[in-house]
């Protein structure tokens, strides 16, 4: 199993393609030609399959993609804080702690999925976490569940390193990062891929996080480059899973996010938490060979990121 969120992406975009206003809005992109080049179409079904291609052209068809709510598909936290701990902590060990309360880098006192898988027998060793938030191995508590976690601005390490990893280790390096705590996400998917390469692991999480950061900076133009990058990343993860006979046909992807944003007033697309409308929306994918096949327009209901930890 493969599990990814991409944080802060809003189902907003993953179902509708390029916000409308904001594509158009100069505070937040700095050339709006440029942009409604790149990513605008008049119809919200061609601009979601601009925006994320892989999602609409295979997981869309080949799995189940939740969260479309104007066709009455909802997906919300359960969690009363609607930022990242909170949610990632709902994601991983199925259930809402109020105790959670910030982001800070205290260890988790809950046990995650990951933890719980690595302990069962034939799993231990075949765990694995890569974040490009630095708060992941706090999250997943690395120290007690064993899980190694690669996050934040953390190197490859060991003494098996591919040449690729080496390189990665130079260039992290030699990159700086918009922020202080998250480093850019080509670093945590290149990481991942040469630890499944080299390590085979049976289960693996994959956490980006640029959309959010970006969201937050008010840079639209980045956000909607990122959304797009990262679904040719999950696009990336499932091709070499498919040529590796060990996994083709019996990989299942997991593909979330961690919390939503706002949409009115039209600033709140930067923000999220409690006091921000709409930041309790979310969105859920899964596609692999024990996903049936559903339309999203047919998946009407409601599901909870609570949820995940037991798919």
């Amino acid at each position: 199993t493969v599990l990814i969120s991409l944080d802060g992406l809003r189902w907003q975009e993953v179902f509708s393609g390029a916000d409308p206003v904001l594509i158009r809005t100069e505070a937040y992109v700095s050339d709006t030609t440029d942009l409604i080049a790149a990513f605008w179409h008049a119809e919200p079904e061609q601009r979601r399959q601009i925006l994320m291609p892989f999602f609409w052209e295979h997981v869309a068809v080949n799995g189940q993609l939740f969260g479309d709510r104007p066709a009455g598909s909802l997906v919300n936290v359960s969690n009363t804080m609607w930022f990242s701990y909170p949610g990632y902590n709902e994601i991983l060990t199925g259930f809402a702690d109020p105790r959670i309360d910030s982001n800070a880098k205290r260890p988790n006192t809950n046990t995650t999925v990951l933890e719980a898988v690595n302990a069962m027998p034939g799993f231990g060793g075949k765990v694995a976490a890569f974040g490009s938030w630095d708060v992941f191995p706090y999250i997943i508590n690395e120290a007690r569940s064993g899980v190694p976690v690669n996050a934040g601005f953390e190197k490859a390490d060991g003494y098996r390193l591919t040449d690729r990893e080496i390189f990665l280790n130079e260039l992290q390096d030699q990159t700086p990062s918009p922020w202080s705590t998250v480093r850019l996400d080509a670093f945590t998917h290149h990481y991942a891929l040469e630890y499944l390469k080299r390590n085979r692991p049976r289960l693996l999480y994959v956490a980006y996080g640029e959309t959010d950061d970006f969201a937050h900076d008010g840079d639209y133009d980045a956000y909607l480059h990122s959304a797009h990058q990262t679904d040719a990343f999950t696009r990336d993860l499932y091709e070499w899973t498919q040529a590796d006979p060990r996994y083709r046909d019996k990989t299942t992807f997991i593909v979330t996010t961690d919390h939503g944003r706002g949409t009115v007033p039209i600033d709140t697309w930067r923000g999220h938490g409690d006091d921000v409308a709409g930041a309790d929306e979310i969105w859920l994918a899964v596609f692999g060979p024990d996903t049936p096949a559903r339309a999203p327009e047919s998946l009407q209901g409601q599901w909870f990121q609570n949820q995940v930890a037991a798919t």
